[in-house]
């Protein structure tokens, strides 16, 4: 039994392949399949299964792609609800692929229709347990209270996961390895370790939710601080189990026009260097100019599902790999655009004058847009506006605009995106961004 792991770390995604004896299952991939195809062809095998642990909420699966242009049979619960031709996978079904006797758990609490994958092969266990167990932690059980074919509110799914730990790894030996579908950084959970795996005997020893409580004390834990939902989540939740586009064919249907202006709402994925230079006038700007950079966490959280935008690029060979991880979470079809610009009719943005502000901070109106957990852990100045990024385009009016603005959050790259937002709804009003300049004052 060989097992392989692919990481996507903006999203601190992982999926898997299983090969054995010429046959090869795929677990929760990704948007792009090429990478199994590839893996499946260097390994000689055919690939007979692609199973989905759960309707994923913050990335697009290729599971449907991969049945077209494999034959492999999708399975997973058949609590899910398909709208797509596919096989039901629950507790008591197993298939094999190859030697490995591959079958399902229904660990429902991150969702309800969740299941953890077990792999047996000659006295090895292995559990792909999708956003149920994670390295450290379990999966939120606050995503499903308004999306998909099946509703359930957070305290229920508290509750169902309380359930799925206490009893359906308790058989289980402790030597079975644990593969998550998600590591640190992702906002399926609240405090991810940054190990890739663990054994399960290490989570039941390490692992907070398999400590001896009660059900009361798990869900109060569970619920407490959860970070927050980006507005993309439930759209992806529908269009996983709708069953998305071929990838190919989306992203090709997207335009391209060099060296033009456009208006409406526009993302400029340049580096913040290049954006404060000169910008369109009201455009947004999240950078993409890095391959491990949080693009696709924020484009969903800033821009609404099915909401048009245009996007920006820097260079005509830059446009497949945007639209490549715009397409990640789903937004292709939203994309009117993709454009380089005429550098006629662009705006610079603002230049803080850090020494005025470090010796006049009440000249200032400073907007911290941390998310709420951070803000609760301390502000960086105690007179500082919070709104979080992911509420700043619908909350912008609250902002006082009788002082310059500046803008700040931990590091640097979402307060790019803030000022940005803000400089779009404040005319005739200074927008600043501290940017890096904030570890100055932490």
């Amino acid at each position: 039994m060989e097992i392989k792991q692919f990481e996507y770390k903006p999203l601190a995604h992982y999926s898997y392949a299983i090969v054995d004896n010429g046959e090869m299952a795929v677990i929760d991939p990704e948007r792009n399949p090429m990478q199994y195809y590839a893996f499946a062809q260097e390994h000689e095998a055919k690939i007979i299964a692609v199973i989905e642990t759960h309707p994923h909420a913050d990335f697009v699966s290729s599971h449907l792609q991969i049945h077209k242009e494999t034959g492999a049979p999708i399975y997973h619960s058949k609590d899910l609800g398909a709208d797509y031709e596919h096989e039901p996978f629950d507790e008591g079904q197993s298939i094999m692929v190859g030697d490995i006797k591959v079958s399902a758990l229904n660990t429902p609490g991150h969702s309800p229709d969740s299941i953890t994958i077990v792999a047996e092969k000659d006295g090895k266990t292995a559990l792909f347990t999708g956003d149920t167990l994670f390295i450290g932690d379990v999966g939120r059980p606050d995503l499903r209270e308004k999306a998909g074919n099946m509703t359930a509110k957070r305290q229920e799914l508290a509750e169902m996961m309380y359930h799925s730990i206490q009893n359906k790894f308790k058989d289980l030996p402790d030597g079975a390895l644990v593969y998550p579908a998600h590591g640190a950084g992702s906002l399926c959970g609240k405090n991810l370790s940054s190990d890739n795996s663990s054994t399960l005997g290490n989570e039941r020893m390490g692992n907070w939710a398999f400590k001896t409580q009660s059900k009361e004390e798990f869900v109060d834990t569970l619920l407490d601080s959860q970070p927050f939902i980006p507005s993309y989540f439930g759209f992806d939740v529908d269009t996983n189990r709708q069953g998305a586009e071929n990838l190919r064919t989306s992203i090709a249907k997207v335009p391209l026009q060099l060296n033009t202006n456009i208006s409406g709402l526009i993302v400029d994925v340049r580096d913040e260097i290049e954006f404060k230079k000169g910008h369109l006038p009201g455009s947004i700007n999240i950078m993409a100019v890095s391959e491990n950079s949080k693009f696709e966490t924020w484009l969903g959280a800033i821009v609404n599902p099915e909401e048009p935008f245009s996007l920006v690029i820097d260079k005509p060979e830059d446009m497949e790999n945007i639209l490549e991880r715009v397409a990640k979470i789903g937004y292709e079809k939203q994309v009117k655009l993709v454009l380089t610009l005429d550098e006629t009719g662009l705006v610079p943005s603002d230049k803080l004058d850090l020494t005025h502000f470090k010796n006049n901070p009440d000249a200032y109106t400073i907007l911290d847009i941390r998310n709420q957990s951070e803000i609760e852990e301390g502000k960086f100045f105690e007179n500082a506006l919070t709104i979080p990024l992911n509420d700043l385009r619908a909350s912008s009016a609250k902002i006082p605009k009788d002082k310059p603005i500046i803008v700040h959050c931990a590091g640097g790259y979402r307060s790019s995106a803030g000022s940005s937002i803000v400089e779009s709804v404040s005319e005739n009003v200074q927008v600043y961004d501290l940017g890096e300049n904030i570890k100055d004052f932490i």
